[in-house]
């Protein structure tokens, strides 16, 4: 296996008792990757079945998560020549699309008692841990 497959497949994890789909684990993985630095730019992929493989998870979800990526511009993937990785940025999209994700976070830490306070204190460090990991290469 490739170096970089390797790291890839170390990088990229799914969790049975996560909450979201297969798919979109993998799809939130590939994108915290890129965010990072750990993913540049013109980065070849592995296959969607070496993925598979490697995670013990179905290909038809690697297929549906690359697509997912191709779709939102990260990914571009060609039939036979595979997948690879075309940009940090995402499609332009709404701010409007881009804040539901995180008023869902931030409602669920509310619901969960956090003060205003606490709330901005681990956004912040999330914030702090996503930019020194794409650091950390």
């Amino acid at each position: 296996m490739h170096t970089e497959y390797s790291e890839f497949a170390m990088f990229l994890t799914v969790d049975a008792d996560d909450k979201r789909p297969l798919y979109q684990q993998i799809v939130d993985g590939v994108k915290a990757l890129i965010a990072r630095g750990h993913l540049r730019e013109g980065t070849a992929l592995p296959s969607v079945r070496q993925v598979a493989n490697d995670l013990g998870v179905n290909l038809n979800t690697i297929a549906v998560a690359y697509r997912q990526l191709q779709e939102e511009g990260f990914l571009r993937v060609r039939h036979g020549a595979g997948a690879v990785v075309s940009s940090r940025r995402a499609r332009v999209v709404e701010e409007e699309e881009l804040l539901k994700p995180l008023r869902t976070a931030l409602t669920q830490l509310i619901l969960a008692g956090r003060s205003d306070k606490e709330i901005a204190a681990v956004v912040r460090q999330e914030l702090e841990s996503i930019r020194a990991k794409g650091d950390s290469r």
